[in-house]
């Protein structure tokens, strides 16, 4: 078995869509101009993919309240301290600062436009 997407319910999935395309690289397999407006985006790899609809009749979690270590997407990149302030600039907003861990890895979390925690992580020694 492989993983093979994870979902979220944000309140505008194809503008999450077209923002998660333009700034973290993420490519839209398929995408949906009805209700729900699903859309899935597949990272850069092709190894996992991202599903975001919007279904009014369930809760959206309150994303912004939530600690980033509970919940985050996280993506693997090379210049960390670039990368973090890139998405600064293009709407994301920061939720903590830049941390190095006891092992040696780079860690940032941020939230996109919508609340959703990312994590970039630059690690010392890559794990898959």
């Amino acid at each position: 078995m492989k993983i093979e997407h994870f979902a979220l319910n944000v309140p505008d999935p194809s503008k999450a869509a077209k923002w998660y395309q333009e700034n973290l690289g993420m490519h839209i397999v398929k995408g949906s101009k009805e209700a729900p407006y699903t859309h899935f985006l597949a990272d850069k790899a092709k190894h996992v993919m991202l599903e975001i609809y919007y279904r009014p009749q369930i809760s959206i979690p309150d994303y912004n309240s939530m600690d980033p270590q509970v919940l985050h997407v996280a993506f693997s990149v090379e210049n960390l301290k670039e990368t973090r302030e890139k998405l600064l600039s293009v709407g994301a907003r920061a939720a903590g600062e830049i941390t190095i861990t006891a092992e040696g890895n780079e860690l940032a979390y941020l939230r996109d436009p919508w609340g959703v925690p990312i994590q970039l992580v630059r690690r010392r020694v890559k794990m898959i």
